[in-house]
This record gives C-alpha cells, structure tokens and sequence, in this order.
C-alpha cells in the first residue's frame, strides 16, 4: 500500500490530469492526512463531464477541494470572469483551471461552456449547484443545461465535514425532465453536511 492510498482514491488513466508533479502531489497528500481529510469512491474513468460539488458552505471547502485535486493531479476547469484576467494574476488563473467567461457575449454561460466541453478532448468542468455558500430553496439549473447540451454525464461529489471526507459519487445521467433531475440530485445529496450547513 503506498503512503496516499489512505487518502486518495486510484487515479484512472481518462481522467484530465496536469503534468505529474510528484513533490507538490506529496504535499498535497501530507496536508489532507495532516488535518484527517480523504477522498473517497471511484473516480470514473471517461475524459468528459460536469461535475458539481455541494453543499458549499464556507471558503474552507476551496482549501480543502484544492489540496484534493492537487494530491490526486486532476485537471478542472472553471469559469471565472474575464475582468478577472489581468496581469500578474491571470497566469495563475489559467493554470488553476480557471477559463474567462465573457458575460457580455451573446452566447450566455451555459452556451460558453458547452462549446468549451465540445471543443476539448478531454474536460472536466466543475461547478457549485448553489451557486453561493448561502443556504438556497433552489439550486441553479446551468450545470444541468451543460451537461445535456454537451452530451455528457454530471459526476456528484460532495463535502461531509462530520467526517472530513470529500465523496465522490456515482455519474448520473440528465434526462429531458430537468425539474425531475434536479429533485433526484437534491435528494441523493441530502445525508451530507458542510461546515455551516447541509444541502437541505
């Protein structure tokens, strides 16, 4: 067994990953273990898919979901406004995953993004359902628009601080019914519980 199978799930050959950097990977792995953190469940093996992560409920779920995907050296991409991508800091963004997003373009969001999962061998977009660290009544739909319009399954992974674990949970696959979809999704999310909050 080596030192971070305790921590991290194994790592499929599909999956987008950065170029393999064992020392900052190390780190990583020391830090989740340091604090009593771990992954758990199977990472699937395809190269395209929107992800989502619930509940977000504090900015420690960025450090957290960070040391994560740096241990396991998956890539992600967000979307962050281009306002955002001025220098020195947009190199940084750019190699966080970060992509510009143009709110002013006729395409909206969803549009951009589902051209982005289209234009790219391989892709795991990532994105928070809430929308806010906030407790909502509804989450927002785009990510179920992404998925469909890109032709791609939604993978649900979710905080359970009780535990300290980050879950990674099995692909769910959008129908043409996005109000039934979005129930089934709200519901398998319901046993776990962020920081300030569950997801219910």
């Amino acid at each position: 067994m080596s030192d971070a199978d305790d921590v991290i799930p194994a790592i499929p050959p599909n999956m987008p990953q950065v170029p393999r950097n064992r020392f900052t990977r190390w780190i990583a792995r020391r830090f989740l273990r340091a604090f009593g953190w771990r992954v758990v469940g199977t990472l699937p093996d395809i190269p395209k898919l929107v992800l989502i992560v619930a509940p977000h409920s504090s900015n420690w779920d960025g450090i957290w979901g960070m040391a994560a995907k740096i241990a396991m050296g998956f890539q992600v991409r967000v979307l962050g406004k281009a306002q955002l991508f001025w220098w020195p800091l947009a190199p940084l963004l750019r190699k966080l995953g970060v992509v510009p997003i143009d709110r002013s373009s006729p395409q909206g969001t969803v549009e951009q993004a589902i051209g982005l999962i289209n234009g790219a061998e391989r892709m795991w977009f990532a994105l928070t359902p809430e929308g806010t660290r906030k407790r909502v009544q509804k989450w927002k739909s785009g990510f179920w628009k992404i998925a469909r319009g890109a032709n791609v399954p939604i993978l649900m992974a979710y905080f359970h601080y009780p535990e300290k674990t980050i879950g990674i949970g099995g692909l769910f696959h959008p129908s043409d019914d996005v109000e039934a979809d979005m129930a089934k999704i709200r519901e398998w999310y319901r046993p776990w519980v962020g920081k300030n909050r569950g997801t219910v």
